[in-house]
């Protein structure tokens, strides 16, 4: 439905982040309030999607630019936050209310589901185990009343969900509150501290005023990374004289536990140590930074691919009806109960 974002492949090596940079000057200086606009990166998506440039400009916003990575040619401009996806993922942050107040009541509440998910679990345990237990507490009763298949449709499914709900509060937890991700980090690292995720600073002493080094770092890193695959390579520029250039290389698309950071002084080119624990590839992270960086992954179910998006997918549509049949069975023991 966005054709702005497909490119028919040529035989031909992308432009450089440089010379993408000086071919939208022209559309992202077009008035005296945008002498404030800084051009921030480009990042590449493969040999059939347009490239991105982002920009902000003097409103704070940020501006994508669609480009075609071959001859620079812009194809669309929108405003960063302002699609479907991204109205979206406010309200599954914040309910879309101001971020210090809705970022506290979506993980508060996270927590309590967290809670009280664990309770369901210890009243599903059967006082006695068998078969005709078993079968009660795994299975919906197909000839029932309505309350009780109700009831059913709560236990059992609540149950089977049970993983996936745990799985996405863990996950979830660890964006809401800084102590429950430090204390994440560290169960999985067996008492490490985690390392806070940050943008390297260049020495500006060194300063070099001879010549841009954006082409000299690209042609470098070019050459240990492939832009042609199924993930995307964003080059960073810096954005003030104690900036640095930085790269963000994943191989993947629609998964991030094998994205990595690396960050090179401006004026030497020096690489710098930044990006907290994505500063190092994956292969060669110790397992509980592997399993720290896979939380996104599981969270959507894109650690197992497309399949596992899709089972994450109806996990999360049972896991709503859970306190839909819970609010009816306490409604129903209200009215039980006055009678």
């Amino acid at each position: 439905m966005e054709p702005y974002r497909f490119v028919a492949p040529m035989n031909k090596p992308f432009l450089s982040p440089l010379e993408l940079r000086n071919k939208v000057v022209s559309t992202t200086f077009t008035a005296k309030a945008d002498s404030s606009n800084v051009i921030y990166d480009v990042t590449y998506n493969g040999k059939e999607r347009a490239a991105i440039v982002t920009y902000g400009n003097a409103h704070k916003k940020e501006i994508e630019l669609m480009i075609n990575p071959y001859d620079g040619k812009v194809l669309h401009k929108q405003n960063r936050h302002d699609d479907f996806f991204s109205f979206i993922l406010r309200g599954h942050r914040s309910l879309w209310l101001p971020k210090p107040i809705g970022h506290y009541v979506v993980g508060w509440s996270i927590f309590l589901f967290f809670i009280v998910s664990l309770t369901g679990l210890f009243l599903w345990i059967p006082k006695k185990w068998n078969k005709k237990t078993l079968k009660s507490i795994l299975t919906i009763k197909q000839h029932s009343g309505v309350n009780k298949k109700i009831y059913d449709l709560h236990k059992v499914l609540g149950f089977y969900t049970l993983l996936f709900a745990l799985c996405l509060c863990t996950t979830g937890l660890t964006w809401s509150f800084d102590w429950f991700s430090k204390a994440y980090y560290g169960l999985l690292s067996g008492g490490g501290q985690l390392e806070k995720w940050e943008v390297a600073t260049s020495d500006s002493t060194q300063i070099n005023r001879t010549k841009d080094l954006a082409d000299v770092l690209w042609n470098k890193v070019i050459k240990e990374y492939p832009l042609n695959g199924k993930g995307s390579f964003t080059f960073m520029f810096p954005i003030d004289k104690s900036g640095s250039f930085g790269i963000a290389y994943n191989p993947e698309e629609n998964s991030y536990r094998k994205r990595e950071y690396r960050f090179f002084n401006q004026y030497s080119l020096k690489e710098l140590k930044g990006g907290g624990i994505y500063g190092t590839p994956y292969r060669s992270a110790p397992i509980g930074d592997k399993i720290y960086r896979m939380n996104y992954d599981i969270h959507s179910g894109a650690i197992a691919g497309l399949p596992g998006r899709i089972l994450m997918f109806f996990a999360c549509f049972i896991i709503a009806t859970l306190p839909i049949t819970g609010f009816l069975i306490w409604k129903r023991r209200r009215i039980v109960k006055k009678k």
